[in-house]
């Protein structure tokens, strides 16, 4: 067993780690990594935060060992501070928000395509490559740390669980676990606002039990630099002891603090443009950079007004700047008004008409009001509390205005505190570790179904009548995510070497036990999953032997921490394939 168990939020803006150390006994607590990056050419800094951008310089874009790191010299490529600094005043040369990408659906995710705007000389990144180099550089500097005297303290040699959102598809999982092979990591899945949770009760101890009561429903709200997301976990009463359970998450929406940051420099870019000075887009995003950095300062802050300055360009701009300033009063209006906006528990985020033709690009929400996707997502479900997560709502200002929006929907829902917003969901996932070990609380997700897999019956055929279909018990109602369940003692044939279909049922009322076969009259009471159509490779030594023949596996059913059920089919010489059904997308 590993000595150090970490957890890793991968963000679309910035990256975050925490660790705790089971060395030091039932004492061990989650502690954050501070990551070491190049902050300006040839420093680093260590930082509690990593962004999540990697800048590929050109050859004599910076002087001779700027961004060298402690565990690599003769770099041209920057991961974290600099990267993103940099790449706002060359965005050519930046790839961000790769994480978004992986979940982008209608475009090739594998593909190199990224930054989508760079130069010809520049070696463009696919987005599980972007995030495997982020990987990548949470590893080195790992181990830089920890391992330097101690090869057993490596990151590759330690239980390691990354977060994801909990609404990001099959693909978007495989990636993930993709980019992280490719760091040399083996890696648990964990979602986003379940990490949150977990961080909260990590934070109160036994004291979350007095927060929460039987029949509660918490609401974690996670809006960051780049998206929203929102899930809903209930509290209930089990043989006497209070239990969480997930039972709701949202889409993935790509809405966030980046389009605040955008919205605050079209104002301010407005405001010069009255004084005669026209921004191109080179400048634009300088100043969305600038906006950034002043928003924080206006709502996490005192300040009245922040000054900016945009560089200039052409003889005509005095000192070579332009100057602005954004107010307090300007930064909540555009914000509050333009993303929070009060409104009705019936309204729906508003689905524009698209154009036929359109740039190949992230699949952003097109309604800006984070208020009304909420509202979406509650379709009339009340929260009764409500737990914060993501950079932007560090604002109180924000999060007063969700709680009143919340009562206009009519929930009264409390506000449980005590988590950093910023790392959350990176300690939180440290904990689950914990948890896996047998240490903490644990919020239960177990599948509201029995599931079943459809097999073909052997028997005569007849003209006009499909072929007879029995189902087979691999998931049992109440199993918990996370969990498997073997059926070692029923072969079956499973076809590969060509087109096949795989089907899987399943029943809310039905109490079967994994292993027992239901004959076709019993089937008619099922409910079926869409099916998974697929060529299974005939790679395994008794495909070979069987000439075509299906080849004798035996099956495990895997119900991930995601909500996805693996079917894991397994041959006698231990050849595995697998099959994979979202069941939260029934």
């Amino acid at each position: 067993m590993s000595r150090f168990v970490v957890g890793i939020d991968l963000g679309t803006t910035n990256t975050a780690v925490a660790f705790v150390d089971t060395g030091a006994g039932q004492g061990a607590t989650v502690e954050g990594f501070a990551i070491p990056q190049v902050v300006q050419p040839g420093q680093v800094e260590a930082r509690s935060l990593l962004p999540s951008a990697v800048y590929l310089a050109s050859e004599h874009e910076l002087p001779a060992g700027s961004l060298d790191v402690p565990w690599a010299s003769g770099r041209r490529f920057a991961v974290g501070a600099f990267a993103q600094g940099r790449g706002a005043e060359v965005p050519g040369r930046l790839v961000s928000s790769a994480k978004s990408w992986l979940s982008a659906g209608g475009v090739d995710r594998g593909a190199a395509n990224l930054p989508l705007e760079a130069p010809e000389d520049v070696e463009k990144l696919a987005p599980p490559g972007a995030s495997a180099r982020v990987l990548e550089h949470v590893r080195d500097a790992w181990n830089n740390t920890f391992a330097q005297a101690d090869e057993s303290a490596r990151l590759e040699r330690q239980a390691v669980f990354l977060t994801v959102p909990a609404s990001f598809d099959a693909v978007a999982r495989e990636l993930t676990l993709e980019a992280a092979e490719e760091a040399g990591l083996e890696v648990t899945l964990l979602e986003e606002p379940t990490a949150a949770c977990y961080a909260w009760i990590a934070g109160q101890g036994d004291a979350w039990r007095k927060q929460l009561r039987p029949g509660d429903l918490m609401l974690v709200c996670d809006v960051g630099g780049g998206t929203t997301d929102f899930s809903l976990i209930e509290a209930a009463d089990e043989g006497g002891s209070l239990e969480l359970r997930r039972v709701a998450v949202g889409e993935h929406i790509l809405l966030g603090g980046d389009n605040m940051d955008l919205a605050l420099a079209y104002a301010v870019a407005g405001q010069l443009a009255k004084e005669g000075h026209k921004l191109d887009a080179w400048q634009m995003r300088g100043l969305g950079h600038a906006c950034r950095a002043a928003k924080e300062q206006l709502l996490g802050g005192t300040a009245e007004a922040v000054p900016l300055t945009v560089l200039g360009r052409g003889s005509k701009v005095i000192g070579g700047t332009l100057r602005a300033e954004l107010t307090r009063a300007q930064t909540a209006q555009t914000i509050v008004e333009g993303f929070f906006p009060r409104c009705a528990a019936t309204e729906r985020p508003a689905v524009p008409r698209r154009g036929g033709l359109r740039e190949l690009g992230l699949p952003y929400a097109a309604d800006a009001a984070v208020t009304r996707h909420l509202a979406g997502f509650l379709a009339g479900r009340l929260p009764t509390a409500v737990l914060w997560n993501g950079g932007v709502m560090k604002s109180q200002l924000l999060r007063g205005r969700l709680v009143e929006v919340l009562g206009d929907f009519g929930a009264r829902a409390r506000v449980l505190e005590g988590t950093d917003l910023d790392r959350a969901v990176a300690h939180g996932a440290a904990y689950y570790g914990l948890v896996k070990r047998g240490q903490g609380v644990r919020i239960r997700g177990g599948v509201g179904r029995t599931y079943y897999v459809g097999i073909e019956a052997a028997r005569p055929a007849i003209p006009g009548a499909p072929p007879a279909l029995k189902a087979l018990c691999v998931v049992p109602f109440g199993l918990e995510e996370g969990e498997r369940c073997a059926i070692p003692d029923r072969e079956l044939g499973l076809v590969v070497g060509e087109p096949a279909e795989f089907r899987i049922l399943s029943s809310t009322t039905r109490r079967d036990e994994p292993g027992v076969l239901l004959d076709e009259d019993q089937t008619e009471e099922l409910s079926e999953l869409a099916p998974v159509e697929v060529t299974l490779p005939a790679d395994a030594p008794e495909a070979a032997a069987s000439a075509g023949r299906p080849v004798p596996v035996t099956l495990e059913a895997h119900v991930t921490e995601l909500g996805a059920l693996e079917l894991w089919c397994q041959t006698r010489s231990e050849h595995r394939y697998k099959l994979e059904w979202n069941l939260r997308g029934e």
